[in-house]
């Protein structure tokens, strides 16, 4: 992810630095079949009464459709584009598989417009594509990983995050890394994307 650094032409600009959005993605409008509409509180609760204060305005959003199951086994995508999602910290991929559905996925660190991914346990390592936690090699980092099969990602999701699978058991339990200091088992058939570690 490029960084962008600001001269210092007032106190407030001085050592700042933003992330450059435009060296990575493409100058698209978000696909409209995945959009949702996204309703604003803006500090209220159920009976209209403000019980947050200083909340209001700012720009209006649409929700972006995230596909976390990733349920199309063993059917190749091909990366559409690569856009900024205002609801979320990481960057999200626009696919299109081959029978011409569309979905978003996270973007991996490392995904480009025009790659292939995939889903199954017949899947390459690689960035993009989507494995049980059973068919993952031990110490592989990954992302966007399943507590409960089907149910779809839960953990690993925002920008930057990595979990690391740490050891497989005979049981079908495998041992995940989030921290140094938390170690989480979890089923070998839950479903978890590669992530490629910068």
């Amino acid at each position: 992810m490029a960084i962008k650094t600001y001269k210092p032409t007032t106190n407030g600009r001085r050592n700042m630095s933003v992330t450059d959005y435009s060296a990575q993605l493409d100058k698209v409008s978000p696909e409209r079949s995945l959009l949702a509409p996204l309703k604003k509180n803006s500090g209220r609760n159920s009976y209209g009464r403000i019980t947050v204060r200083h909340r209001g305005g700012g720009l209006r959003r649409k929700y972006r459709i995230i596909d976390f199951k990733r349920q199309k086994a063993d059917m190749p995508a091909t990366v559409q584009s690569i856009e900024y999602d205002p609801n979320r910290s990481a960057f999200i991929a626009l696919i299109q598989y081959e029978d011409g559905t569309k979905a978003y996925i996270t973007a991996p660190h490392g995904l480009k417009k025009g790659d292939t991914v995939v889903s199954g346990a017949s899947a390459d390592i690689k960035p993009g594509n989507a494995l049980p936690l059973s068919a993952i090699p031990t110490g592989t980092f990954i992302h966007n990983i399943e507590l409960y099969p089907g149910r779809g990602a839960q953990l690993a999701r925002a920008a930057g995050i990595q979990a690391q699978l740490m050891a497989k058991e005979r049981t079908s339990q495998t041992a995940l890394r989030r921290t140094p200091q938390c170690i989480r088992r979890l089923h070998g058939n839950h479903r978890s994307g590669f992530q490629h570690r910068p």
